[in-house]
């Protein structure tokens, strides 16, 4: 899994020299489906240097701008760890790809900045989460979606009391054991500490410690990121980690159990039967909020509007409508926004602009199937700070 926050979009947004390939993709975690991954990738590669040709670069030109997405394609390691969606961004300044938790349709563009439309789902207020499953012998980092889950590499970070403290104090002799195989298959497991129930005073402050190293490793891997962050644990050690925890956004319930006894499957379900009502209320009040204040200058549905109050941090919410785009321009030096009924040289979807620069400002996003906007907004319905 791969960690898509507010660094990686602000980089995808800047406009810079040359043309610019975005590519998504589904892809197959597990099975003899998988073997479609590589396949689909080449395709669409195929389909991007079609695309670079007709813009006007020389064939071999197009194919060594797509050569860090065609190493992809041979790299077996790379596709026996993928997610659910596949997602691709190559110009003459940038190579990078985000395994995704969520499906991602097959698509390909090439303009002279990223298309970032279709991550929107991801990246929106009910977009994603993350689920911390704590233990004294394993730490997993979840990043989730509605849909599923994917574990997060936590290269870097303790993941195991002993691993944790075992240079803090050689004094101490800290009793583990190995535990010889787990249930629901999920591999080999690190040291597990003896004992069952709350801990003593002596181990509550090992335990403290060790969460602390895990929150300060945390802070890295999730610095700008607004998703909520669930603790899944057994009643003792939620309390204990709250108290190391830096993270601004973790929330205040947790999900009590064992994980060491859980699949990623069903923590994934545990997790998101407590954070959807949360997603969906929050959601409901911003469209109700939408509707009250339809008719004055706190909210709007004109485009032309929103892009120039979006790129100046005044939209605290947008909504925008999924598989429908507005091209245009948008000139940051005088506020002008220009729409075109069709895609024009120099053009980008105004309505993805709009989205990105709320996220980038600090607002609220919610990437919704038409029929779900609120009132009669047809494209992108927004609510103003001031």
């Amino acid at each position: 899994m791969d960690i898509l926050g507010k660094t990686d979009l602000r980089a995808l947004s800047e406009k810079k020299d040359g043309w610019h390939v975005s590519i998504f993709m589904p892809t197959h975690r597990a099975g003899a489906e998988t073997q479609q991954n590589p396949i689909r990738l080449k395709n669409l590669v195929k389909e991007a240097e079609q695309h670079l040709v007709a813009a006007g670069l020389r064939r071999p030109e197009a194919q060594a701008r797509l050569e860090p997405v065609s190493n992809l394609v041979e790299d077996r390691p790379f596709w026996q760890s993928q997610s659910d969606g596949l997602a691709v961004f190559v110009s003459s300044a940038v190579d990078l790809h985000y395994r995704l938790p969520f499906d991602l349709e097959e698509l390909v563009v090439v303009a002279d900045r990223f298309h970032v439309k279709p991550l929107l789902p991801y990246l929106s207020g009910d977009g994603h989460f993350y689920a911390l499953a704590i233990s004294k012998g394993e730490i997993r980092l979840l990043q989730g979606s509605r849909y599923s889950v994917g574990q997060v590499d936590l290269e870097g970070v303790s993941t195991s009391l002993a691993d944790a403290l075992r240079f803090d104090d050689p004094e101490r002799r800290l009793q583990f054991h190995t535990a010889s195989g787990p249930s629901g298959g999920r591999g080999d497991r690190p040291a597990m500490f003896h004992g069952q129930g709350a801990p003593s005073h002596d181990e509550k402050a090992d335990i403290l410690r060790y969460f602390q190293k895990v929150d300060d490793g945390l802070q890295g891997l999730l610095s700008g990121e607004q998703a909520p962050l669930v603790l899944v644990g057994v009643d003792y050690l939620l309390p204990i980690y709250k108290e190391a925890n830096q993270y601004p956004h973790l929330v205040e319930e947790g999900v009590e159990g064992n994980p060491d006894d859980l699949s990623n499957k069903e923590l994934h379900q545990r997790v998101w039967s407590l954070i959807e009502p949360r997603f969906l209320r929050e959601q409901e009040e911003a469209a109700q909020r939408f509707r009250q204040l339809a008719d004055t200058a706190a909210a709007s549905d004109d485009l032309t509007e929103i892009v120039p109050a979006a790129t100046h941090g005044r939209v605290d919410t947008l909504f925008v409508a999924l598989g429908r785009q507005q091209w245009g321009a948008f000139e940051p030096a005088t506020n002008e926004v220009s729409l075109h009924p069709d895609f024009e040289a120099g053009d980008q979807d105004l309505s993805d602009l709009a989205a990105v620069q709320t996220l980038l400002q600090g607002g609220s996003v919610y990437a919704v199937e038409p029929q779900q906007m609120p009132a009669e907004a047809p494209l992108v319905a927004a609510l103003f700070r001031y």
